[in-house]
């Protein structure tokens, strides 16, 4: 069931499940990860357009607690939400799309009641997307559950289908599961690559181990266009082919850079992509902006300090003002000492976050 091979949607299908699992509870907690290559526009079914590869961080998670007991004839999901401990009513019906949309390969959800308590590390509302981590979570517990009815799955079964559950949910949450680098989306280079789900990508040279993030919270607010919706517009764009083949070359490239250690040509490749990500969204129609006065701001004192100090320091984006950046463990001083005296200024209420790479998920 678990082999190395071209998995497809139906290799995700269980059954054969040990009916005698009665109650429980499963706590984990899944980071929220970075893009380095960005994927932007998707097919059906959470289907990437391209393929991308992250940073998995370390300290932005999601903690994610979900209680079960078995009810008898029920015909529908069943669930209780908390944040933080407090009913959260807005909230189900995302958790009930999201049951819809993986119950075919879970078919023992209307097994249960289930009662999920989840809470974030960093501060809700602070601009970071929490749909990664949150989804990423979800579905690990789902497969704990999972493997508690089926005790003859593999570890390499159970990462694979919480990646490929997690993906259906939200999905760059596809690679929050394992791995400090991950990759999604078919590759030709990438051993492994699918569509379906995140691989680890395991040939990362000394330079780019305990690589930093330190995230700065330009815009706390909502973003005007959601990420959803920006995907749509994908379709029919007028550079959409041409982005999704500079997304495979760019993967080539920093594939290649990752192996070699080649820092100056992972912040090329880096800062490109954040700026291509950003141009598709003010090139489709209904175009946008997400970036803000002070993200740009922040870009071109991050461009000064690098030309003036040669530290290999360098931003990028995801889909709204925030600006990530990446910088060797080596070099954190002098660049944290940069971002209190010249960036925080531009930061909503001085505030930033400092955070790093690290592992993916874990049970607690």
């Amino acid at each position: 069931m678990c082999k190395l091979k071209r998995m497809l949607d139906k290799d995700f299908i269980s059954s054969n499940y040990n009916v005698n699992i009665v109650s429980g509870t499963f706590k984990c907690s899944a980071p929220s990860n970075i893009a380095l290559v960005k994927y932007w526009g998707k097919k059906d079914k959470q289907i990437p357009a391209n393929p991308s590869i992250s940073f998995t961080l370390k300290n932005c998670k999601t903690i994610t607690e979900l209680s079960f007991a078995r009810i008898e004839n029920n015909n529908k999901f069943s669930f209780d939400f908390s944040f933080e401990g407090k009913p959260k009513e807005e909230f189900k019906p995302k958790i009930q799309k999201f049951f819809e949309r993986i119950f075919e390969y879970c078919p023992y959800l209307k097994d249960f009641h289930f009662i999920i308590d989840t809470s974030n590390t960093f501060p809700h509302s602070s601009g970071i997307a929490s749909s990664a981590s949150g989804m990423a979570a979800l579905a690990v517990n789902i497969m704990s559950l999972e493997r508690l009815l089926c005790p003859e799955m593999t570890d390499n079964y159970f990462y694979n289908k919480a990646s490929f559950l997690a993906r259906l949910g939200s999905g760059s949450a596809c690679r929050s599961i394992k791995g400090q680098v991950v990759v999604w989306g078919n590759h030709q280079e990438i051993e492994n690559s699918s569509d379906l789900f995140g691989v680890e990508f395991n040939s990362v040279h000394q330079n780019f181990k305990n690589y930093q993030d330190t995230i700065l919270l330009v815009d706390k607010g909502e973003k005007q266009v959601s990420s959803t919706v920006g995907h749509d517009l994908m379709h029919n764009h007028p550079y959409a082919e041409r982005r999704f083949l500079q997304a495979h070359e760019n993967l080539s490239r920093l594939k290649s850079i990752l192996e070699n250690g080649d820092v100056a040509n992972f912040i090329k490749i880096v800062e490109s992509e954040a700026l291509t990500l950003h141009s598709m969204m003010m090139t489709s129609m209904p175009y946008f902006i997400l970036m803000k006065p002070n993200t740009l701001e922040i870009i071109n004192r991050i461009w000064k300090f690098r030309n003036e100090t040669s530290i290999p320091v360098c931003f990028t984006l995801d889909a709204g003002a925030n600006v990530h950046i990446l910088y060797p463990e080596n070099v954190k001083e002098q660049v944290l000492h940069f971002i209190n005296n010249q960036l925080v200024a531009f930061c909503q209420n001085g505030q930033y976050i400092c955070d790093e790479i690290g592992d993916g998920m874990e049970n607690l």
